[in-house]
């Protein structure tokens, strides 16, 4: 009532309208403004005035040969085949040169390739010609390892994660380390446990990728295709006049193999080997990766994070061969102490208790 009068606009809203600013806006140049309205070309003075000054560069930037014309599709796509092929029929395409190596239409400089499969090519050549160095000078003689590594056949394999504890792991690790691989997939073929049925799955496919790869466990498979061919018929003249019970014993007797090998593991279990191209696990450990995420919901709209661990496992499978060596050498060494230290003499110890009689 009293003093300044009260403001009666509205609350909330000033009586000055707020500032605003201007929208920036980009006018957009479609194909059609550069025809004039007769169909023709527009002139393009900056063009034309590079053109009286340079007559001999071209207007337009050619594209140099090996890259692809703006549009077209890649050298690696599927369709690049069948243009291929119809511009052969076509007879388009000419008689080209050796030299030039062309991928997809496009032409490879074997420079380029070369800088990413051999990035440094002096340090390999140096490499290259240290080797052959200590070769000539050895005698182009291998060393034991070298030997071992050209006349045996041996294969890694690791498997993917596997939602388990190394603990858990680590136990079907150890019960299959130093079985041949069938006998260790019959153990992980009636396991109790869970992560059996995957390990199961890892030794089965190890077994065929060593077979593929390494050419592992095929001895038997081709003396057993040789054998085949000279087995003894009912009609043959070495079995002629025998009676039926000689003539399976004959047929047993050309049938069998070599003579089985009885050798002692390294932890003293003795073993017959039958088959030196047989495959067994000669190593087995795990390893672990990385840990998942899992919540863990709780009381009162709590989640806890529950770290679940993954784990692999890798195995080396080698041949009966190699473990028939190893025997051998270990047996080596142990004869050849025995016939060069047959006695040993006592340790000197100085004399501590003297007494007037003998003490035994």
């Amino acid at each position: 009532m009293y003093g300044r009068k009260a403001d009666q606009t509205t609350p909330g809203l000033s009586r000055n309208p707020p500032l605003r600013l201007p929208v920036p806006h980009q006018q957009r140049r479609l194909a059609s403004e550069d025809r004039s309205s007769d169909g023709n070309q527009r002139s393009n003075p900056v063009l034309e005035e590079y053109k009286r000054k340079h007559p001999d560069k071209p207007a337009k930037q050619e594209i140099p040969e090996g890259v692809g014309q703006p549009g077209d599709i890649a050298a690696s796509s599927i369709f690049e085949d069948e243009r291929r092929a119809s511009s052969q029929q076509d007879g388009t395409t000419g008689t080209e040169e050796e030299e030039v190596t062309r991928v997809g239409g496009i032409v490879r400089d074997p420079a380029n390739i070369a800088r990413v499969l051999m990035p440094k090519p002096h340090a390999r050549e140096r490499y290259e010609r240290k080797k052959v160095i200590q070769m000539v000078r050895k005698g182009a003689r291998l060393t034991p390892k070298q030997f071992v590594k050209r006349t045996e056949r041996e294969h890694l394999n690791k498997s993917y994660e596997m939602k388990t504890s190394v603990k858990k792991l680590g136990m079907l690790a150890r019960q299959i380390a130093g079985k041949p691989i069938d006998e260790a997939i019959v153990q992980m073929r009636f396991s109790k446990k869970k992560v059996a049925q995957e390990i199961l799955k890892q030794l089965e496919f190890a077994r065929d990728e060593a077979v593929v790869m390494r050419g592992m466990g095929l001895g038997n498979a081709a003396a057993a295709e040789d054998k085949d061919k000279d087995i003894l018929n009912d009609t043959s003249s070495d079995v002629t006049g025998l009676a039926d019970g000689d003539l399976e014993e004959a047929k047993g007797r050309q049938r069998k193999t070599a003579a089985p090998i009885d050798i002692q593991l390294k932890d003293g279990k003795r073993h017959r080997v039958t088959d030196l191209s047989k495959i067994y696990i000669d190593q087995a450990w795990v390893g672990r990766g990385k840990y998942g995420k899992l919540p863990d919901y709780r009381a009162r709209g709590r989640v806890n994070i529950m770290r679940t661990p993954w784990t692999s496992i890798s195995v080396v499978l080698k041949e009966e061969a190699t473990r028939v060596r190893e025997y051998q050498e270990r047996e080596a060494k142990r004869q050849k102490q025995l016939r060069e230290k047959v006695w040993r003499a006592l340790p000197d110890r100085p004399i501590q208790i003297q007494r007037q009689w003998y003490s035994w």
